[in-house]
């Protein structure tokens, strides 16, 4: 079932008032995406977002990708929003909007303040005549979405909690992104959360917070994060590790028969696995 923008508002703030979370999966394949979807029909009530994002559009094209999430999310029984990550476009969010996005995602993080709070607003505006919620990001998040990084956060990067309470009141944004110490992509060392920055955007800002970069957060740093604000976590890194070391350990079999069927299975059973795990925690 898909999620229509208030539905999926509605699971936003009901998580954040249960000390719960999205989880918000990154897609960027037909095997990603209904490894996602299995994972979501093996929890039956608990919403889950497939994130088809602009990242990802580079790899699949927008058109079939935006499709084929869309696809999915209508013909599973699970609970499943679609979910447009890091755009930085207003066309691009007008675009999935108008294909039926549950929620998006506007990225102006890399901008001055009041250019990124002037670049939110327009899209709350788009956002607002569709019915979708929207989530922004404020602060910079080391690392690469597609990659993992050695990347250490920045502290000076960090959010503000000031400027959060002056961003979400001057965009009207139903999420807000944050660096904490987050980091995107799997790290050779512990992230470590900055806890008490984070308790005060939550009290600064009293909108559902999102942590980007959860892949391999310590269990206690994700826990402590959901009692602090945090509704929604995305996860990129771990599915990809899991499809790469699957379609790796099943190749030697498959190669004399050019089994393709049997790797893309693999694939997308071990993201289906991540997947789950990842859920389990949120619950």
């Amino acid at each position: 079932m898909l999620l229509t923008g208030p539905e999926g508002l509605k699971a936003l703030t009901t998580a954040y008032e249960t000390n719960r979370a999205l989880p918000g999966f990154v897609a960027y394949n037909l095997e990603t995406v209904q490894g996602i979807a299995a994972a979501a029909e093996a929890h039956p009530g608990h919403p889950v977002l497939i994130q088809a994002g602009s990242s990802p559009f580079k790899h699949a094209g927008r058109a079939p990708l935006m499709r084929l999430a869309l696809d999915m999310a209508a013909a599973s029984p699970a609970t499943l929003g679609v979910h447009l990550d890091h755009s930085r476009d207003l066309d691009e969010i007008t675009a999935c909007l108008e294909a039926g996005y549950t929620s998006v995602m506007i990225d102006g993080s890399h901008l001055p303040f009041g250019e990124n709070i002037a670049l939110t607003r327009e899209a709350v505006r788009r956002a607002r005549d569709h019915g979708a919620w929207v989530e922004a990001e404020l602060g910079a998040l080391p690392g690469d979405e597609d990659v993992s990084t050695n990347a250490a956060a920045n502290p000076a990067a960090m959010t503000d909690p000031a400027q959060a309470a002056e961003f979400v009141a001057e965009t009207g944004v139903d999420a807000l992104a944050v660096a904490v110490g987050n980091v995107h992509g799997l790290t050779t060392e512990p992230v470590r959360l900055d806890l008490d920055r984070l308790s005060a955007i939550h009290s600064a800002t009293r909108v559902p917070l999102v942590l980007h970069g959860a892949s391999g957060l310590p269990g206690n740093q994700l826990r402590a994060a959901l009692t602090r604000g945090v509704a929604k976590i995305n996860v990129n890194a771990e599915l990809r590790r899991a499809y790469l070391r699957a379609v790796s350990a099943r190749l030697p079999a498959a190669l004399p028969g050019s089994d393709v069927v049997s790797v893309w299975a693999a694939g997308r059973d071990a993201v289906t696995e991540a997947a789950c795990r990842i859920i389990a925690q949120l619950t």
